[in-house]
């Protein structure tokens, strides 16, 4: 394997299992087998791997949504599909939590580069509902219409991951889907 990609696999078990804060250097290299001129040879500082593992996690977690939802036809299908990917998710043994919320809980909010990449895949995940919502929507007031769903649709989303991390179950995704359902 890769040294840098076995550093990054190394840092973003750690970083989801334990947390960002929890998980030193010398744990990431040690675990992955390397020295530690190796680990500074591709990343620069422990934020610099945190913020590749959040990038890959962006696009990997957008990619299995795009693909649950490309695989039905309707708007309230698809979001449907979305939620029951999302419970199947929280309800496995390897659920921690949301990436993007758990670094949040543990990265001060100064931290502009950490935080800007959140955003970024909480507006994703926004963006995609609205994108799926648009399908169906009819009238010209359907753009307006379909930002302010989408965000409904979202923050019903975003909570019931916090939830599922809470209660350790997945009976909040499935909360928060039948309330979304009702929305659409």
């Amino acid at each position: 394997m890769d040294t840098k990609q076995n550093i990054l696999d190394t840092a973003s078990r750690l970083f989801y299992h334990q947390g960002y804060n929890s998980t030193g250097i010398n744990q990431i290299i040690e675990e992955a087998g390397v020295a530690k001129s190796s680990l500074y040879q591709h990343f620069k500082s422990k934020e610099d791997l945190l913020i590749e593992y959040l990038e890959v996690v962006v696009k990997q977690t957008m990619q299995r949504l795009r693909d649950v939802a490309a695989k039905k036809s309707l708007s309230r299908e698809k979001i449907s599909a979305i939620f029951k990917f999302a419970s199947e998710y929280t309800g496995s043994k390897d659920f921690y939590g949301c990436n993007f919320l758990n670094i949040a809980a543990e990265i001060p909010k100064g931290n502009h580069r950490v935080y800007a990449l959140i955003k970024q895949q909480k507006n994703e995940i926004r963006n995609l509902f609205a994108e799926i919502l648009i399908i169906d929507a009819k009238g010209k007031d359907a753009p307006r219409k379909v930002a302010s769903l989408a965000d409904e649709i979202y923050l019903l989303f975003d909570g019931a991951l916090m939830s599922c991390k809470i209660y350790d179950e997945s009976w909040p995704v499935l909360t928060a889907h039948k309330a979304a359902l009702k929305l659409v």
